[in-house]
């Protein structure tokens, strides 16, 4: 394939002709400042693995440093963290304060020829990572820094292409987290309408027109069967087009697609292995699999209403002595409490679904904007797009 002109075939694909490869230790070293047990700092955060989240580098929080319990390496404003322990969690942070972490982070320090937020990026690139998981050891494998520091990495020949390459992803991560941001804060507003629209009491007393009944007064409770593997698919076609439903609490159980149905109309499914629990209303036509628990109502319910009653109100006692179950018999006996009007039960249920379908678009246009920068990240660290028009000397590296 020919190449455009100003780009170069390198080891590593084609860059621009005027970018560098270099290995990572000729652009980042690992920090080996540590401070022992039992050293008394003060006003420093100590950041554990378990304090980053996955994937988003965000912090979740961090611990008191005053008195440590065990060495911990210590990182500088303009660091860059990555933890080394199973790093395929991809857990990653740009400190901007003086800290402590646990030795399970690498402390990465950029060499003067590159700038530091552009090596953060890096450490989120595929490349990085891909040769960061070539760990050692199986149940707690670990990045060993002999095989990552000889990872090829093109970088631009300007400290200002960098800078513009860290800025635009910066954007784009800041795009995100305010989105991420909006989407928890419209969570705990639908948790704050929950606990008051779903709340049977006032005063103490049940509100007039409420009831209370079990579930097995106003449902019909059975249980799904075993995957027919002979109708199964991963994916719809014109001979599988009813969604499986299973106890996973991801995707709310989808499973994937069969040939036939079990149940056609309106129905609760709630999960019976595992995560026990987990009520999801259905108006569909469906198949149910792994014993997962089906209602059917039995007179005039809304079960939109009693799936977030349940997931609020009802916590199932597992009456198992090993991996949590839930069965038909058992969840017949709890109660739930609900306005005797269905039209009551609609008003309510439809102002929650409302607040659902809104967090579910804005979770999707989180996603597509997830997308949108793993794409900018492809594009941006290996020149393929150039926010620097090539020849300029500005920010050049020695």
């Amino acid at each position: 394939m020919e190449l455009k002109p100003g780009y170069q075939q390198t080891e590593v694909g084609v860059i621009p002709e005027d970018w560098e490869i270099k290995e990572i230790d000729q652009i980042c070293t690992p920090s080996k400042v540590r401070i022992n047990p039992l050293t008394t700092i003060t006003n420093h955060k100590c950041i554990e693995l378990e304090h980053l989240s996955q994937g988003t580098g965000q912090l979740l929080g961090f611990a008191d440093s005053n008195q440590l319990k065990s060495q911990k390496a210590v990182f500088r404003n303009g660091d860059v963290l990555f933890g080394k322990l199973r790093p395929y969690l991809k857990k990653y942070f740009f400190p901007e304060f003086d800290g402590v972490c646990t030795t399970e982070i690498w402390v990465l320090h950029p060499s003067p020829s590159v700038v530091n937020r552009w090596l953060y990026f890096i450490v989120q690139s595929d490349r990085f990572l891909d040769i960061a998981n070539q760990s050692t050891g199986t149940k707690m494998p670990r990045a060993e820094w002999s095989i990552v520091r000889k990872a090829l990495i093109p970088i631009p020949s300007t400290k200002t292409e960098q800078t513009a390459i860290a800025n635009a992803l910066g954007d784009a991560d800041a795009l995100i987290q305010s989105l991420a941001s909006l989407i928890a804060k419209k969570r705990q507003i639908k948790q704050g309408a929950m606990q008051t629209l779903l709340n049977p009491y006032e005063n103490g007393q049940l509100k007039m027109g409420w009831v209370v009944k079990k579930l097995s007064d106003i449902f019909e409770i059975t249980a799904g069967g075993d995957l027919r593997k002979d109708e199964f698919s991963q994916t719809a076609d014109e001979n599988h087009q009813y969604p499986i439903y299973s106890n996973a609490l991801t995707n709310l159980g989808f499973y994937g697609y069969c040939k036939s149905f079990d149940y056609s109309g309106s129905f609760i499914t709630v999960t019976a292995r595992g995560g026990v629990g987990f009520a999801v209303a259905r108006n569909c036509a469906f198949a149910a699999i792994g014993r997962l628990l089906v209602l059917k109502p039995i007179n005039d319910i809304n079960c939109q209403f009693v799936s977030e009653y349940i997931n609020l109100w009802i916590e199932f006692a597992n009456e198992n002595t090993g991996v949590p179950q839930l069965t038909a018999p058992q969840i017949s006996k709890y109660e739930i409490a609900f306005p005797s009007k269905n039209s009551e039960q609609t008003r309510i249920a439809t102002i929650l679904s409302d607040m659902d379908a809104e967090i579910a678009a804005l979770e999707t246009k989180l996603a597509k904007y997830r997308h949108i920068k793993q794409g900018m990240m492809q594009n941006l660290l290996t020149g393929r797009i150039r926010l620097v028009q090539p020849g300029s000397n500005t920010g050049a590296i020695a």
